[in-house]
């Protein structure tokens, strides 16, 4: 009996259990979720190009930029700085640089420069050959590609980018009203000097470039120069900074600051006076063609209210400048892009980009009439680039579109060798002009005499460091 009871109980029990098992909740199966993460491959570049550029206005910057953007989305590999730097300080900030071993790739920069460098063995010639080579040597205007040949190698030491011509821009109704003649001939210009102080208004005749720390005196000073035939060396490679030629134009260019805006002026200063109708002529290359216009950019923002109605139309244009004794010259500009010594090859590819099809066109297009194509394919995108040519007559766009025919300066005339032209680029980035101007036509610290004795104690003395070097 007592093993039936047991037998029993373990019966029930086992009964109880299935039924607990039955009622109880069922387990709920677990499931491993896998997300998988999609995981984009980011090319970082391996390649830093950095390019500095005298085109250094904000919005200019930002279109350099925009291009370089465009490179850097098809070649994500390469990273291209721009950086903007002034047109004046570029010697100083390239030899800061070689002594810190950070030279730059590519450097925006005038022909003036590029003689100095390369005898100084800073430019990477082979490089700026083999991409004139690849853009077509036959596509460049003759004028430019000889500007940039070095003499002693036959090689191309920079790349012809755009360039201007310079010229002096006058009030021609103020002209007309004070019986004067276009300021072409120094008798013109002196004639302008005593006559249109109170003509029209006007308070000077012209702003006079005088700041010692500006290259702009340079470049209005040597055409000066050069009309009046005063060079730096003769034929025999001697120096002739106190010639009497070069006494003379000393004399009459700083005679000017009689008639003109008080004070240490550069570009800037001349062309807000032009454009207030406070002086009647302006030394001034075709970049100030657009800021005839719609009045050109303060430094601290905003724009120049242009005080005569349609000015732009009322401006004469005269880029040819007659001397005392009946020379003539002509000044413009070239700008190249120099490829430095130990810079990435890539390099070259980065200036053939910046000078094919639109991205071009977009660099001109920045200052049409201040930028005019070295490249013959790229004229008639030019042409039609701006809505400021209709302001201007056909034979002033013709005399700009031509100009790389007849431009003339210091540093082309044939018959200078490669230490002489390198000597003249340190006439100018030493802003020997300049300062000379300065002091004898504000600080009157100097005499015309006395500054043509000391230019050519500066001058003689960089030839022969120049001389030494090459030996």
């Amino acid at each position: 009996m007592k093993h039936r009871k047991i037998f029993v109980f373990l019966t029930v029990l086992l009964v109880l259990s299935m039924v607990a098992v039955g009622c109880a909740k069922p387990t709920p199966e677990k499931v491993t979720v896998v997300q998988t993460k999609v995981v984009e491959k980011v090319v970082r570049p391996s390649k830093v190009i950095t390019f500095w550029t005298t085109d250094n206005e904000s919005n200019r910057v930002d279109t350099y930029e925009a291009i370089a953007k465009r490179y850097m989305d098809k070649h994500p590999e390469v990273e291209i700085r721009i950086v903007p730097i002034e047109e004046a300080g570029v010697s100083q900030r390239i030899a800061t640089a070689r002594a810190a071993n950070r030279l730059p790739d590519i450097v925006r920069m005038g022909v003036e420069r590029v003689a100095t460098f390369s005898a100084d063995g800073l430019l990477d010639e082979d490089a700026a050959t083999a991409v004139i080579d690849s853009l077509g040597k036959d596509d460049f205007r003759a004028g430019p590609l000889k500007m940039v040949t070095d003499p002693t190698t036959g090689k191309y030491a920079a790349i012809p980018f755009d360039g201007w011509i310079q010229a002096i821009w006058y009030q021609e109704g103020a002209f007309k009203d004070a019986g004067l003649k276009p300021p072409v001939s120094w008798d013109d210009i002196k004639a302008a000097c005593d006559k249109l102080p109170g003509t029209d208004n006007l308070l000077y005749a012209l702003t006079l470039p005088t700041d010692p720390g500006q290259n702009y005196p340079q470049q209005v000073f040597e055409q000066f120069a050069m009309s009046n035939g005063a060079w730096p060396f003769d034929k025999d490679g001697n120096v002739t900074m106190d010639s009497p030629r070069m006494v003379e134009t000393l004399k009459f260019y700083t005679s000017l600051q009689k008639c003109a805006v008080p004070g240490p002026q550069y570009w800037r200063g001349a062309r807000e006076a032009y454009e207030l109708g406070q002086s009647g002529m302006l030394f001034y290359s075709t970049y100030i063609m657009d800021d005839l216009v719609e009045g050109s950019g303060k430094k601290g923002g905003g724009k120049i209210q242009i005080a005569v109605p349609d000015l732009a139309k009322k401006t004469g244009f005269a880029p040819k400048m007659v001397g005392a004794h009946g020379d003539s010259a002509t000044y413009g500009q070239l700008v190249t892009l120099a490829i430095m010594k130990g810079a990435d090859p890539e390099a070259q590819d980065v200036v053939k980009f910046f000078m094919t099809g639109q991205n071009y066109q977009d660099v001109l297009a920045l200052a049409p009439l201040g930028k005019v194509p070295v490249l013959k394919s790229a004229v008639d995108g030019w042409r039609k680039s701006s809505k400021y040519f209709q302001y201007y007559s056909a034979d002033t766009i013709n005399q700009i579109a031509n100009g790389y025919d007849s431009m003339q300066r210091w540093l082309f005339r044939p018959d200078y060798n490669a230490t002489e032209r390198a000597v003249i680029g340190d006439i100018e980035g030493r802003l020997l002009i300049p300062q000379v101007i300065s002091k004898i036509a504000l600080e009157k610290s100097m005499t015309p005499e006395e500054g043509a004795k000391w230019l050519q104690q500066q001058v003689e003395q960089m030839l022969k460091e120049r001389q030494k070097k090459k030996s």
